[in-house]
């Protein structure tokens, strides 16, 4: 058991960091004020620096590298703005791995060389107006004619609708009940009888599109069915790396608040010496830290024992739920050690908290992982719905 980065990692984590601050800072207040998304030539400077897909096999334009390596890149990209980094975010930890890992050769040799060549953002949609928690109750239907799909109904909640370019939509194959009848299908913006709803205006997450998706009698191939009908486990086995991708988010939003106010109360005074030297700071500084670091030896733990592979439910979940209650409460701590200064646009630290609370909902929420967390420990799924 290693606790430590390799050289290469090392490396790695450097030479991203100092490209992130050095040139990303703009480009992410930018986005913040404009609530823009990230454009298809940043996008395609990430491919050509190998940012995109670096865990993805070569043959299809990754780096051919782990999951592990993948956080690194993420979290130094994500410390800058998680709207900066929403592109490494979907291509390394979202659909694109789905499609990796069940997509037909096909599909896999169409997508994801154009998402590691920024050509693309794949993204994916799950939740709908009645169905988020719940899943199982998702209504969108997916009929199958001869050699064609026809979707009709309504999702909510994607990331990264109206501007990702392709999406792995969640749906009910030929009307099965249940979860033995969801499975999914990838559909291309653009296609006759998709649209888009009026865009969505979060408390953070700005820079990330979010709309309601309409689809009426939109027709794909079979071709881009990406699983079929009873293969709900498979889709929540690709949602455990996902689950990871949203634990470095947190952690990244959560490590660059800690440090901005780490130097902040070594610089500010009151009562004539520096805020540090107070007892009731640097006790808050030591939880800060404990949590921080904790919650990256649960992400650690959970992409390093899947290897190449998915993470297990219980470990990605444990980690997901952590660092989001980490998140919360270190860009919490670190407003109020600021004071006004931390409330003021003028400074990072309000605009964290408010990219904060977002990934504790977004991904499942950390109730829900605390329900998986339980299933996993009894070996068992409970039934919600069971009176």
């Amino acid at each position: 058991m290693d606790f430590v980065l390799s050289n290469e990692q090392k490396a790695l984590q450097e030479s991203v960091r100092q490209f992130a601050q050095k040139e990303l800072p703009d480009i992410a207040k930018e986005l913040e004020q404009n609530d823009e998304s990230v454009s298809v030539e940043l996008r395609k400077r990430f491919a050509m620096l190998g940012y995109l897909g670096i865990n993805l096999d070569s043959k299809y334009g990754g780096a051919g590298m782990t999951h592990l390596d993948a956080v690194i890149v993420l979290e130094e990209v994500a410390k800058i703005s998680i709207a900066v980094a929403f592109p490494i975010f979907e291509s390394c930890f979202g659909p694109s791995l789905a499609v990796a890992h069940f997509g037909n050769d096909k599909m896999r040799k169409e997508v994801l060389p154009k998402v590691c060549s920024g050509e693309i953002v794949l993204a994916v949609s799950m939740s709908e107006p009645n169905a988020g928690s719940a899943l199982t109750d998702l209504a969108t239907q997916a009929k199958v004619e001869d050699n064609k799909v026809i979707l009709n109904g309504t999702k909510r909640w994607c990331s990264g609708a109206g501007h990702s370019e392709a999406y792995i939509v969640y749906c009910r194959m030929d009307n099965i009940q249940g979860a033995k009848g969801i499975g999914a299908v990838l559909v291309s913006k653009g296609t006759e009888g998709f649209s888009f709803g009026k865009r969505e205006q979060h408390m953070g997450f700005r820079g990330v599109h979010s709309a309601d998706m309409y689809f009426d009698d939109v027709e794909v191939s079979t071709d881009d069915i990406l699983v079929p009908a009873g293969g709900f486990g498979k889709l929540m086995d690709a949602f455990d790396l996902e689950r990871c991708g949203n634990t470095t988010m947190s952690l990244a939003v959560a490590q660059s608040a800690f440090d901005y106010v780490l130097d902040y109360c070594q610089q500010r005074e009151q009562f004539g010496k520096p805020l540090i030297d107070f007892q009731a700071v640097q006790i808050h500084i030591a939880e800060m830290k404990m949590k921080l670091e904790a919650a990256r030896l649960l992400l650690y733990r959970a992409v390093v024992n899947a290897e190449k592979g998915l993470p297990s439910i219980a470990e990605s979940s444990i980690a997901k739920c952590f660092a989001n209650e980490t998140v919360r409460e270190v860009t919490g701590k670190a407003m109020q050690l600021m004071g006004g200064y931390g409330y003021s646009t003028e400074f990072p630290i309000e605009q964290k908290l408010r990219d904060a609370w977002g990934w504790g909902i977004a991904g499942g929420s950390i109730d829900i992982q605390k329900v998986n967390i339980s299933a996993a420990l009894v070996g068992r799924r409970f039934n919600q719905r069971a009176k």
